[in-house]
């Protein structure tokens, strides 16, 4: 489907509860799309209206990215917020045509997904009421207007590999710990596995989201 800013695609909830429903966006990783969390879908609460939307960026090596990230794995603060605003557009968009209960907005963030998660979530905190970021970390910059005091009504679960090579662990657990000290209320936790979401931490994941639910 088609929005105003950003393309995605819809799974609708499995169970025959009328809407508006508890809805899960999808935000995937640098260099897929769309389609790949989408398979995710079958693990969580049949009462979700799922959407996986694509990132704005073409990956110059295949699929789609959020921002760019320079040789040092430095974030494109600029086009992050670009991102970010793009994915407000869409999920305005979203909103309007589908049958969102926007008292039950999650998202569902892995690795640069994640980072989105985590970065629209804390300069919009009224917008969700709980945030997965798997592999990721919480990009840091005097341009990214965090509402760190506005987080009573938002939840996170914060998920990471210890083995992970290419996202290492400790920004999670900084995150984590940044996320601690705004008293937010948190659940973090970590896998024996590498940059991947794995059997545990989506099994988690999903019973997280549905006592969230």
């Amino acid at each position: 489907m088609e929005a105003s800013s950003l393309f995605y695609k819809v799974a609708p909830p499995s169970s025959n509860e009328a809407g508006p429903h508890p809805t899960l966006i999808l935000l995937h990783g640098r260099g897929t799309d769309e389609n790949d969390l989408l398979g995710l879908t079958s693990s969580f609460d049949p009462r979700l209206l799922s959407i996986s939307i694509r990132a704005p960026f073409r990956f110059p090596y295949g699929g789609y990215m959020w921002f760019d990230l320079d040789e040092q794995g430095g974030v494109d603060i600029d086009q992050l917020i670009e991102g970010c605003d793009a994915l407000i557009r869409c999920l305005d968009d979203i909103q309007q045509k589908h049958p969102v209960d926007l008292k039950r907005v999650f998202l569902f963030g892995f690795s640069m997904g994640a980072m989105m998660s985590l970065t629209v979530s804390l300069s919009h905190p009224s917008r969700f009421k709980g945030i997965i970021a798997h592999s990721g970390l919480l990009p840091q910059d005097d341009k990214l207007k965090y509402r760190w005091n506005d987080l009573n009504g938002i939840s996170f679960f914060i998920a990471h590999g210890t083995d992970d090579p290419i996202v290492p662990v400790k920004f999670s657990r900084q995150a984590h710990q940044r996320l601690m000290d705004a008293k937010a209320d948190v659940l973090y936790r970590e896998y024996p596995i590498q940059h991947t979401i794995g059997e545990e931490s989506l099994s988690d994941a999903a019973l997280w989201l549905q006592q969230k639910i």
